[in-house]
């Protein structure tokens, strides 16, 4: 039988990870005593080698996947953005997409419509609210993903790769956004990447080699080490 804690309200950090164990059916130990706190109001990234359990650890924080054992404090409600959008909109249009989320929450007409416009012009999406979502970019995609998250109030986001299908100019234009609604709404974000020139707009990082937390702290100091170590390969 498992052995997992999940609580809310938490007072100083947005997401607490304490001893967090996570295998699949085969056997295989994807985290192993994996530990974090994401201060609240905060933009942190998670970094790490394919199959360090970057995804897993995302994935489980969501509530997607079932540790096996460990404590998970994580301040609701929580928004996932993944990283193929293609996979998470399933609405015909824009506005429709992000008022999708809304229907459980027994609000009226005027009510969802409000939260809609108020998350797509937090993203800067206002004027594509009839916009067939097959018609939208890739960036513009994650970003009616992010609108989505933001309509339903999310506290935290939680974001696996989301630049990694885009282009560069989209790649920094929406860490960039998401750099901004956290600062500005208060949110607290946890975003996963390979990509180094990320780390410069994020609050902080933790590294993740086989499953647990091996270095966390300043973004900058990560990014050099990491790179001392890519060049040592």
């Amino acid at each position: 039988m498992s052995d997992v804690g999940i609580s809310t309200g938490i007072s100083k950090a947005a997401i607490t990870v304490r001893q967090l164990q996570f295998q699949w059916p085969s056997g295989a130990m994807v985290l192993q005593d994996c530990s974090l706190e994401v201060p609240k109001g905060e933009f942190w990234m998670l970094l790490g080698s394919n199959g360090s359990g970057k995804s897993t650890l995302l994935k489980v924080l969501s509530g997607l996947m079932a540790p096996a054992s460990g404590q998970i404090e994580i301040a609701p409600p929580v928004g996932f953005v993944f990283q193929n959008p293609d996979h998470q909109l399933v609405m015909p249009t824009v506005g429709a997409d992000v008022a999708f989320g809304l229907v459980a929450e027994q609000l009226s007409y005027a009510q969802i419509r409000q939260r809609v416009e108020e998350a797509l012009g937090a993203v800067n999406l206002t004027p594509l609210q009839r916009r067939p979502i097959y018609a939208l970019s890739g960036g513009q995609k994650q970003r009616v993903a992010i609108a989505g998250a933001i309509a339903r109030h999310c506290e935290v986001l939680l974001l696996d790769e989301p630049t990694a299908l885009l282009d560069a100019d989209s790649q920094l234009s929406l860490v960039a956004q998401v750099r901004q609604l956290v600062h500005q709404r208060g949110l607290t974000a946890l975003w996963v990447t390979h990509r180094l020139e990320e780390l410069d707009y994020c609050d902080g990082a933790f590294l993740l080699e086989s499953g647990r937390v091996v270095d966390q702290g300043n973004p900058e100091r990560l990014k050099q080490r990491l790179m001392q170590m890519s060049s040592q390969v």
